[in-house]
């Protein structure tokens, strides 16, 4: 054991141990989640979207996704590999999603075609597995060279590589996370030996290295592997596995959680996010409190603090500041994807330890509003970035173009919407969701089946079969949405009273019979919700669901993606804010009931009282979970008559401004953060990133570049974003290797950021073939300064 970690380890490995761990973490029993195979979704759009899932997963080939596991395991592959992220660097990490999707479907369908699949893949996994010799499964590129060079402490981290690779154990965590759910959801005990092997690989690649060089590996985004190894602890029972997931936790993260500590601003957001479910399921095994608070505050905070309306949070990846969600609204980038799906695996993990009822309030909120919108509801694309700038839109894959990471957790969110309607201890049946789906809970002999149209309808019923009349304490969640004294619970038709407040559970214990019946009624209202920093800006919900409306269909450029780095961008028409409707009020905290519904129109409202100017009055707001291949809107700005002329005009002062920019712009990169560095292929040596006045930035010793592209070769200058207050900095620029500048920075400019401009060499551009290496190098014993932006300008 690593002496470390032995001071903050609770051993796992008796009854009485866990026992004690559960009343630690403050309950008797920990909540169970029925399998998956127990709930099966009835007619309605959960159920839909599974289906619509389940076409794009066949489509996919599984010997393309094969392909780079062969490669680096000496085989021959037989098919080439899958274009644009699979291809590029991260080659095989959609595999490994693709396994846990085809789990979870064959668990929630019992489709034998997608079983055939799930079988194939891991066999072939095996076979590349046996054929490289040493547990290890991975499609990283050059493999062998690299893992030799990291169980050798030659170690070169950065947020988003790892030795020159792209985040290679962000890559491998999805293999490994596939082989565990193909162990849980489906009992393959080939994808348990293959998963105990490769782990077994981990342990003997890191045997030599010391904790802080582990901690240094942590760096470079890991996904979830402190995860997957307390699960396979909890699987084998052996402690070393424990000791592997307690390794692989990242303790800079894990030290300011423990103290209460957000320091998440600038962050990348899932780098993080999975760090703490790894956080809550060493807690949930080993009954460690301190990690338990720690992913409770994480959880806090995102939620409390981050989270925009649709359960989303984060701007091009990165937390923002709490204070300041200006940027939420002018990016085009979006909550993303895959940080929900996250939070949600963690609000789940947190439900069982604690079984309150906030942390299904979020879920659901997530799940309507962000994980159900982000699929299209015929082709089945997947969405990555969730623009909250109104009048902007999404993005959709491809099966044949698009492998981007919001695909591979896509591929898995339609497949488990059964996972977390109900939950149970011995004696205790929770209702979480309102959803449309049966139960079958085998060990009573008890099912039950819930009837609904929700949200369409504002009630659910279920009936109850049972074989034999059965004892048991029925909790139904009574939402925060549903105003106080408004839930209506009826058992055979007989009411039942209510005495709990909203955000809890209301407790019905009697001997149930076969054909007993429950209805519930959910009254639901219209209520208006600000941005989490309270700025004016506000959007409309009914109940739990999100609305919005549309704003029109031009100008979508890319809707469905193609192979390209950049294509899970809508690099469309930005259409300018003044131009988008407001809410105008004097009573601005009365909007909401102003808003009517539509007659006639299943949950559709109008608005027209409120919104400014005249041609939005016609708007029509419907649930966002509903609206497809448009532009929209879902905040608004609200405002006064008095304050709106000033705004109008700031404004569009403002946007000329950034239209002009965005004009003149043929391409650009912001450094420090990890999409735009990746799809600008960064390369680097003792380079730093930072964040300075809530801005991304570089900076090297050594020297940094990008590839940025001109294909019409229209290019004439560089302008590169700057601090004043960098001092002793002496550098130089080199487009193509041709020194374009020489710089020495001696704070001079003062405390604030500023622009230069570098013009372009015309022979250079002639002769660029539209592709640019755009390269910082520091004078020997000086560094660069700190780069915030990298524009590549026309006139």
């Amino acid at each position: 054991m690593k002496l470390f970690y032995v001071n903050i380890r609770v051993r796992f490995l008796s009854l009485v141990a866990f026992l004690a761990a559960s009343v630690m973490l403050g309950q008797q029993s920990k909540l169970e989640i029925f399998k998956l195979e127990d709930v099966s979704l009835e007619k309605g759009p959960f159920r839909n979207a599974m289906l619509v899932d389940l076409e794009y997963i066949l489509e996919l080939n599984p010997d393309k996704l094969l392909a780079p596991f062969l490669r680096e395991a000496g085989l021959d592959p037989k098919e080439e590999s899958y274009p644009n992220w699979e291809n590029s660097g991260l080659d095989g990490h959609i595999g490994g999603h693709y396994i846990t999707a085809l789990s979870l479907m064959y668990a929630s369908t019992g489709n034998r075609e997608v079983l055939q699949r799930l079988e194939y893949m891991l066999s072939e996994l095996k076979r590349a597995q046996d054929a490289y010799g040493t547990g290890y499964i991975g499609g990283v590129p050059n493999s062998k060279e690299l893992w030799l060079e990291i169980e050798s402490g030659q170690l070169d981290p950065g947020s988003f590589n790892l030795n020159d690779r792209w985040v290679p154990l962000y890559n491998i965590h999805k293999t490994y996370a596939g082989l565990l759910d193909a162990y849980q959801h489906t009992g393959s005990e080939l994808a348990r030996e293959m998963l105990i092997e490769y782990t077994d690989w981990m342990i003997g690649i890191t045997a030599n290295l010391t904790d802080e060089q582990i901690q240094s590996l942590l760096i470079s985004e890991h996904g979830g592997l402190n995860e997957v190894f307390a699960e396979v602890a909890a699987i084998t029972g052996e402690d070393k596995y424990l000791d592997l997931a307690y390794s692989f936790s990242h303790q800079i993260v894990l030290d300011s959680l423990k103290q209460e500590k957000d320091n998440l601003n600038g962050m990348h957001a899932n780098t993080q996010i999975p760090k703490v479910i790894g956080f809550e399921t060493i807690a949930g095994i080993s009954g460690d409190e301190e990690y338990h608070n720690a992913a409770r505050f994480f959880w806090e905070t995102v939620v409390n603090n981050r989270t925009v309306a649709i359960g989303g949070n984060s701007v091009r990846e990165h937390f923002h500041p709490t204070t300041d969600f200006s940027s939420m609204i002018n990016s085009v980038q979006g909550p993303e994807t895959c940080n929900t799906y996250n939070m949600l695996k963690l609000s789940k993990q947190l439900f069982q330890a604690e079984g309150l009822e906030r942390y299904i309030d979020y879920y659901e909120q997530g799940l309507y509003n962000h994980i159900l919108s982000s699929q299209h509801p015929e082709k089945g694309g997947f969405v990555y970035f969730t623009p909250m700038r109104p009048g902007h839109y999404r993005v959709y894959s491809q099966p044949e173009t698009s492998f981007w990471c919001c695909v591979g957790s896509g591929l898995e969110n339609h497949g488990k919407y059964n996972e977390l309607i109900y939950a149970h201890s011995e004696d205790d049946l929770y209702v979480n969701l309102f959803i449309p789906s049966t139960l079958n809970w085998e060990e009573t002999g008890l099912s039950l089946t819930q009837k609904t149209s929700f949200p369409e309808e504002e009630a659910t019923s279920f009936l109850i079969k049972a074989e034999n009349p059965t004892e048991l304490n029925l909790k139904i969640r009574y939402p925060r949405w549903i105003a106080a004294g408004e839930l209506k619970i009826e058992v055979n038709g007989k009411p039942v009273k209510v005495d709990q407040a909203p955000g809890s559970y209301v407790a019905i214990n009697r001997k149930w019979s076969d054909g007993d019946r429950v209805d519930v009624e959910l009254p639901m209202h219209i209520t208006s919700e600000k941005l989490p920093d309270g700025s004016d800006y506000k959007a409309l919900k009914y109940g739990p669901i999100v609305l919005a409306a549309k704003t029109g269909d031009q100008d979508m450029d890319g809707l469905f993606a193609d192979d390209s780095r950049g294509g899970h961008i809508a690099a469309g028409e930005i259409i300018p804010l003044s131009e988008m409707p407001y809410f105008l009020s004097d009573k601005t905290e009365d909007i909401e009931r102003l808003v009517k519904k539509v007659p006639g129109k299943t949950l559709t409202f109008s608005a027209s009282e409120v919104l400014y100017p005249s041609e939005f009055k016609e708007l029509e707001f419907i649930p966002f979970y509903t609206l497809h291949d448009s532009r929209y809107v879902i905040y608004l700005p609200l405002e006064t008559t008095k304050g709106i002329e000033k705004i109008h005009r700031e404004l569009e002062q403002k946007e000329d401004e950034e239209k002009r920019l965005a004009a003149m712009t043929l391409d650009r990169v912001n450094p420090g953060e990890q999409q735009p560095e990746a799809d600008h292929f960064i390369e680097s040596e003792n380079s730093n990133i930072g964040v300075n006045r809530d801005r991304h930035w570089r900076d090297a010793e050594g020297w940094f570049s990008y590839r940025m592209v001109d294909n019409e070769k229209q290019a004439q200058k560089l302008r590169i974003t700057y601090f004043g207050g960098d001092n002793e900095r002496n550098f130089k620029i080199l487009v193509n290797n041709e020194v374009i500048a020489e710089e020495s920075f001696h704070g001079l400019e003062g405390n604030k950021f500023f622009e230069k401009n570098y013009t372009l060499p015309a022979n250079l551009v002639k002769n660029s073939n539209g592709v640019f290496e755009i390269k910082f190098e520091a004078h020997s014993g000086s560094r660069t300064a700190g780069i915030y932006d990298v524009r590549l300008l026309k006139d």
